[in-house]
């Protein structure tokens, strides 16, 4: 509001008819004497700030309807204007009015004398408090918005039909280098390495012109760009949004240089464990045939031995021949027990590096390969594990093997039953030796199954060989610890190893 030279405003009639036609409104009008400090406001004015028709008017009575922070920034505002001139426009919260605290404005102008000194500071008083809670409403959903925009994990990346950045999430800032300031306004092939950088306007141009949906709300694997200039693959979903008339876009991008990197590095352990489990399987049949040619061998030699008794007697010329010949088989009999023998120690003296692993990591490394379909198959998992009992002694590949068989065999077990769900639990038995135990709500065993479950060659399983548990069981025994099978009340199966305890100091 432009100084004015009048006055008052009373003395016009106009004025006064213009102030009555505002108050019809809900606009308060006031005025300030800036000499005398003698305050006049009309019935709305006091009605907006809570005050009662027949309290006498007075500046001080203003300024004790505003909240005190907000009383020191007004009295300040109409000193700065009577000294310098110029409007006053000044928001307050009024204390005390009905339904609580409200937002008032005040917007006045300077009236002069004739003389041209400030005498008057005249204004209006307007109820902006639907507009402060809008305002406010608006300001804490932006803070939402920005704390999960500085939260969220993947990167979050907004740019206009021009392909041009207009938010840049902090999880974006950190894995494209760019910082928000510098991303927002640039466009977004920045992000995008050879040829797409040089396509990618071509791309939005072709959307915007065709509405094909093919990219809109399905992810892909594609290649981002670093600001230093490396490349990384990421997985990318895009969705779509009409704002104004205008089209914008969200891009949601995930790292994957860690996923397959983990993914390699899981594959690599599923060969080493699929070569071991091999080995071992042939050690187990070497064992096994050894064990069981041995005792042919012998009968044979000692079938030798007698058959050269029963020739003691004869007159056959050729007896010296017969002899000589029963003898060097003979020999060759127990020579070929000794090579057996000799496998069979080979087999069973086999040394594996044993360290001090931590058995929580074992666990969850078996449980991404034996468990893989798991989710698909609707099995809870529970991994109920104590810190106090991780550490063991033993050979990490070997040990996951045994995981890895016995994860297998209870998703096997579960495939049909109503309930399916696998428990891991580990404990410390007495001072050097850890229990791991595995549990499923599967079909469990039959009663003359357990006595028979560890032998090498029995299964019971269609396909099955037989050797899996064998070859398990050898494993825990070669580290020092035992294992076992037994039902558990839910009708499924439990199997429980030990390992020897590793010094946790």
């Amino acid at each position: 509001m432009s100084p004015t030279r009048v006055t008052h405003p009373q003395d016009d009639g106009r004025g006064e008819h213009f102030r009555v036609r505002i108050e019809g409104f809900g606009v308060g009008t006031w005025d300030l004497d800036l000499k005398t400090m003698e305050w006049e406001w009309s019935d709305t004015s006091k009605a907006l700030l809570g005050v009662s028709p027949d309290q006498p008017e007075s500046y001080e009575l203003f300024l004790s309807r505003l909240e005190p922070k907000d009383r020191e920034r007004v009295e300040s505002a109409v000193r700065r204007v009577r000294e310098r001139g110029g409007g006053f426009d000044v928001s307050f919260r009024v204390s005390g009015a009905i339904g609580g605290e409200k937002w008032i404005r005040a917007r006045a102008g300077l009236i002069h004398d004739e003389a041209g000194a400030a005498r008057h500071l005249s204004g209006i008083f307007l109820d902006i408090d639907e507009e402060k809670h809008v305002e406010e409403a608006l300001r804490t959903r932006e803070t939402h918005l920005r704390s999960i925009l500085h939260t969220v994990p993947d990167a979050m990346i907004v740019i206009d039909g021009r392909g041009i950045v207009q938010l840049f999430s902090t999880a974006a800032e950190r894995l494209f280098g760019w910082s928000e300031q510098e991303a927002i306004g640039q466009n977004v092939s920045i992000l995008m390495p050879e040829p797409d950088r040089a396509r990618h306007d071509g791309y939005i141009a072709r959307y915007r012109s065709t509405q094909d949906p093919h990219i809109i709300g399905i992810g892909r694997i594609v290649t981002g760009k670093r600001r230093d200039g490396t490349t990384f693959p990421m997985h990318l979903s895009i969705g779509e949004m009409q704002s104004g008339g205008e089209p914008y876009f969200t891009g949601f991008v995930r790292d994957l240089t860690e996923h397959q990197k983990t993914q390699a590095q899981l594959q690599e352990l599923q060969s080493e464990l699929v070569h071991v489990s091999r080995l071992s399987a042939m050690g187990e049949m070497a064992s096994a045939l050894a064990h069981e040619l041995n005792q042919p061998l012998a009968a044979i030699s000692n079938y030798m031995k007698g058959s050269r008794r029963l020739l003691a007697g004869s007159a056959d010329p050729n007896l010296a021949k017969i002899e000589s010949a029963l003898d060097r088989a003979a020999e060759q009999a127990v020579r070929a027990g000794q090579i057996i023998r000799r496998l069979r120690d080979f087999v069973a003296r086999g040394e594996s590096e044993k360290r001090v692993e931590s058995l929580s990591k074992l666990i969850e490394e078996a449980g991404a390969l034996g468990l893989a379909g798991a989710r698909e198959q609707n099995v809870q998992l529970r991994f109920s594990l104590d810190q106090n009992a991780d550490l063991v002694l033993a050979d990490r590949v070997q040990i996951q093997q045994v995981l890895v068989n016995l994860f297998r065999n209870a998703l096997e077990a579960m495939a049909q039953s109503p309930r399916r769900e696998l428990v891991v639990t580990n404990a410390r038995v007495g001072d050097d030796m850890i229990e791991v135990e595995v549990s499923d709500t599967g079909s469990g065993f039959q009663d003359d199954v357990i006595p028979n479950l560890f032998q090498t060659f029995f299964t019971t399983k269609e396909t099955g060989m037989g050797v899996g548990l064998s070859i398990s069981r050898s494993i825990i025994e070669a580290h020092g610890g035992r294992m076992w099978a037994e039902s558990n009340a839910s009708g499924g199966a439990t199997f429980r190893f030990t390992l020897p305890a590793a010094d946790e100091s």
